[in-house]
This record gives structure tokens, sequence and C-alpha cells, in this order.
């Protein structure tokens, strides 16, 4: 007698190799919505003071103090700098998409991009605000990676929006979801900066960096016959989650600043 074997099993073991690749692009999509997850704050507020200190080799250490406050469900944030004397009181609002900085001396409010560099240190505008990467960025890759002492899903990212500050990232997130560095890229793969996380505040269920720091590939100096590259270290320090007033999130807040 002629024996016909089960067909059931080979079409199904065909279908899942169809779709094996989907399910791996599936999870570290999933992880990287965690990590914007973790590094946004949708159901309240968020404030802290930032220390910011920037070495750029062959000069003097520079030093700013800034206040920041977030709103990250309706997209808007407010700085407001105390340190140095020299730009006390000079701010930015952000709402949506539009950016302002506010010059007290003048008394005007200019608007400026998020990929500019805040307050002519290493970071940028954009790194100040919730993350959304997972919206702005398609995954052409994962990896398995270490990282330290921490064991990371290693993503490779594509721009799929114009209003990015980096075209192309490479991003480190940890087991527990929370990013551990990033690298920067142009367009054509040229690697602009790096960024780390080393340690972060648990406040509860919320997680806010205590440090981060950030080294730019392409500025530095030369000294004693070796280029360094500018570094810039932001210190997160007083971090809340307790409501501030609507009145904060405004330009008549940041006018009122100085007075």
């Amino acid at each position: 007698m002629l024996c016909v074997k089960n067909p059931v099993p080979a079409l199904y073991a065909a279908v899942f190799l169809l779709f094996v690749p989907a399910l791996f692009a599936q999870t570290d999509l999933e992880i990287l919505r965690r990590a914007d997850t973790l590094a946004s704050y949708m159901d309240t507020d968020f404030s802290a003071e930032y220390t910011i200190v920037q070495d750029k080799p062959g000069q003097s250490r520079s030093t700013t103090v800034a206040g920041v406050f977030r709103r990250d469900s309706i997209e808007t944030y407010v700085i407001v700098i105390m340190q140095p004397a020299v730009s006390r009181g000079q701010g930015y609002l952000k709402q949506g998409k539009t950016l302002w900085f506010y010059d007290p001396e003048s008394r005007r409010f200019n608007t400026t991009s998020s990929q500019e560099r805040f307050q002519n240190t290493n970071a940028r505008n954009s790194d100040f605000t919730r993350s959304t990467l997972a919206q702005d960025y398609r995954i052409l890759q994962g990896e398995s990676a270490v990282l330290g002492r921490f064991n990371c899903r290693l993503l490779t990212l594509e721009a799929i929006t114009t209003g990015v500050t980096y075209p192309r990232m490479k991003i480190w997130i940890s087991e527990d979801g929370l990013v551990r560095k990033t690298e920067d890229y142009s367009l054509s793969g040229q690697l602009l900066r790096t960024s780390a996380f080393p340690d972060y505040h648990r406040i509860g269920s919320r997680f806010v960096p205590k440090r981060v720091l950030f080294e730019e590939t392409l500025k530095g100096a030369v000294i004693d016959g070796k280029f360094v590259n500018e570094r810039t270290q932001i210190t997160i320090n007083k971090p809340s989650f307790a409501k501030v007033p609507d009145s904060t999130y405004s330009k008549t807040f940041l006018e009122s600043v100085n007075r």
C-alpha cells in the first residue's frame, strides 16, 4: 500500500520559516518602543536641575546650570538658564514642533531648531525632550551585544522622518529596557557623536539618567600631538514628577524670570 505522508507539518514549518524574520523584527521594535516609554513621562510632569559641563581641548572648562521642565503629554518643555551669570535668564520653549529661544537682553523670542547645539555644548536641543525613536526610525538590524556589565540589544536605525537630528543611529538597550549608549551617524555613515548613559535614578517605577556623556567625533583639537575630542557631561539633579503649574509652559513665564 502506498503511504502518503501528512503534508501539514511540512506546511507549518514552511510558514514558520517565512515569518521568522518578521517575528524578530517585531521583537526589536517592541524593545525600541519600551526604551521610548522609559525615557518619556506621558502621565506626569517632569522637572530637574541640569548641570552641563563642556570640555573643549585647549580651552577652559565651562559650566551651565539650567532648570528643565517637561510635559511630554503635550510635547512641550521649558529650559531656564541659571548659570553662568552672562547667560542667566536665557530660555527655551518647545511647543509641538516649534522651538523658541528667549534672550532677556533683547527681550525677544527667536525660533531655533531642535538640531542646534544647546548653549554651544555637544548636547543638542533635541536631547531634552521625550524619546520617539520608534516613530522616527526604522530598524535595519538587531543583534545581541555586551556593553561593559550590560547584556544589550544593539539596534541599527535609519530615519524615516526629516525632523530628526541624526539620520542614522546605533543604540544599545540593556535587558531592563534602558538606553545605555548611542552612536549618531551622518547619512553617509560618518560617526558624528557618541552618547553614554551609565547610570539612572529610579523613582518609583520611573527612571531618569543620572549622567549623560557626549563625545563629539569630529570636533576637538590636537594636544601634544594627539587629537582630543570635545566632551560634554550632563548631571541631572533633583528630579521630580510633581505637577508643574500650567503657566510655566509659556513665553510669559520666560519673560517673568528676570523681572
